[in-house]
């Protein structure tokens, strides 16, 4: 899996140290950016991805059924999912569905789910109840 980008400091001051250093020019820089808004650094850090062979054999076993189109073991399966917690990219209510990911020795429908898109395989993976996502990579 791979880890999701982190926040760098950019722009002027990376700039401004290396101008001082190969010029002997005084530092000076522009002020750097303030932080993102939470909630674009809470996307950011929630989303990541994670290969498809790397999954549990549990989630092969719903992507095979989101791909037959049934049956799913739960009633809730194929509901609508809303992106309450805005991590996955904003789109129009119905973009999203979700389908249970079994948890072995669980006796609900514990916190693993896929949660598909629109678009051609685009599927993603959570295993902590929607705290944060993986898009599943089918090419690694």
């Amino acid at each position: 899996m791979r880890i999701p980008p982190r926040f760098t400091l950019a722009g002027g001051v990376a700039t401004a140290l290396l101008s001082s250093l190969l010029l002997g020019a005084p530092a000076t820089a522009a002020p750097a950016p303030g932080p993102a808004p939470l909630s674009a650094r809470a996307v950011v850090a929630a989303v990541g991805d994670v290969c498809y062979s790397d999954l549990p054999s549990q989630a092969h076993t719903t992507l095979g059924l989101i791909d037959a189109g049934g049956p799913f073991p739960y009633s809730q399966d194929g509901s609508v999912f809303r992106n309450r917690e805005g991590i996955l990219p904003s789109r129009a209510s119905g973009y999203y569905h979700e389908y249970t990911v079994k948890t072995p020795g669980s006796t609900t429908r514990g916190a693993r789910r896929i949660v598909t898109g629109n678009a051609a395989r685009e599927d993603y993976y959570t295993a902590d109840h929607y705290a944060s996502f993986d898009l599943i990579d089918y090419g690694c």
